[in-house]
């Protein structure tokens, strides 16, 4: 079944597919008070002119958007940014004081991500990356408050995933947007059980360490519910915390083991990953077809065997 274009939510709240991939895999999200808007995470170059339709479909206009709040800039998340703020005259981009510099000059990030997918699949995947003006951009260290129209905004920095990362707490709806932090929830996985979620450990910059400091930052908090971009809202929120600091150790493990396989290192810790997740989905009560399981899992295991490798060379690993 495919998954709607976007949901809503309560307290304006919605999910909007960002066209990445199959659907299903990444979310924007909007919050709407009382005519003025925030988004949070702009998908790709690709995913803007959909975005736009969501809001002129729930009567927003382009000057009515206040914030692009993005959780850190890898370009599923950003590469939109800068197209989506051209179209937005009156909104400031959001980010983490670390992530504001790649937003002005986005060479040097596109460079990284052509190194790993090549500059063919990279203009396929993301499109065209616009810079943003400096004057545009607002730097979000931790406890900075924004406010949306009266609606208390609040950014913490959570970094594990990438040293950039922001998530948000929304107070009005007791609810976190965690863009990676809290792990990845594609809705094929959901069973009687509810949801299911692994952590991602992709390039270039994850540090377990971290990652479970500020899975429990966020918990600490008591939200209700929790936002993901990959995908959209998850609730049991004990379990699923208690899953992703699991797989944590589970995946640094298997790359531990294989840190001396020398050129047979990727092919062993990406193995390894998807063994752990097919057992997991396997006691989860996942009824699909293990093919369809593998071709789900592909991409994001081999971005998280590839993270795994640059945590190992980076003697990060104690």
């Amino acid at each position: 079944m495919t998954p709607p274009r976007f949901i809503d939510y309560e307290h304006g709240i919605t999910t909007v597919d960002a066209e990445y991939g199959r659907p299903g895999v990444a979310a924007i999200h909007l919050l709407i008070e009382h005519g003025h808007a925030a988004i949070v995470d702009a998908g790709t170059w690709h995913s803007i002119d959909g975005l736009m339709e969501v809001l002129t479909s729930k009567h927003i206009r382009p000057r009515d958007v206040e914030y692009v709040i993005l959780t850190h800039v890898h370009l599923d998340h950003a590469g939109g940014a800068g197209e989506l703020m051209r179209r937005l005259p009156q909104a400031r981009a959001v980010v983490h004081p670390r992530g504001a510099r790649h937003l002005i000059d986005p060479d040097r990030l596109v460079a990284g991500v052509t190194a790993v997918y090549g500059a063919e699949e990279t203009v396929r995947r993301f499109g065209q990356i616009v810079p943003i003006a400096a004057e545009r951009i607002i730097e979000a260290p931790d406890g900075l408050r924004l406010e949306l129209n009266g609606r208390e905004l609040l950014f913490l920095d959570t970094p594990g995933h990438a040293r950039h990362h922001i998530s948000l707490f929304d107070k009005l709806s007791n609810t976190f947007f965690t863009g990676d932090t809290f792990g990845l929830s594609y809705r094929e996985f959901d069973t009687d059980r509810g949801e299911f979620i692994f952590p991602t450990t992709t390039p270039v910059q994850f540090d377990p360490v971290a990652l479970h400091a500020s899975i429990d930052r966020l918990m600490g908090m008591k939200p209700g519910h929790m936002f993901l971009t990959h995908y959209g809202r998850v609730g049991h929120l004990d379990r699923l915390a208690r899953d992703l600091h699991e797989c944590i150790d589970a995946f640094t493990s298997v790359a531990q083991r294989s840190a001396n396989a020398g050129n047979r290192r990727h092919l062993l810790i990406r193995n390894g990953l998807e063994h752990i997740l097919l057992e997991r989905l396997s006691a989860h009560g996942c009824r699909l077809e293990r093919g369809r399981m593998q071709e789900l899992l592909e991409m994001d295991i081999e971005l998280n065997a590839q993270g795994l490798g640059v945590w190992l060379d980076s003697g990060n690993t104690c």
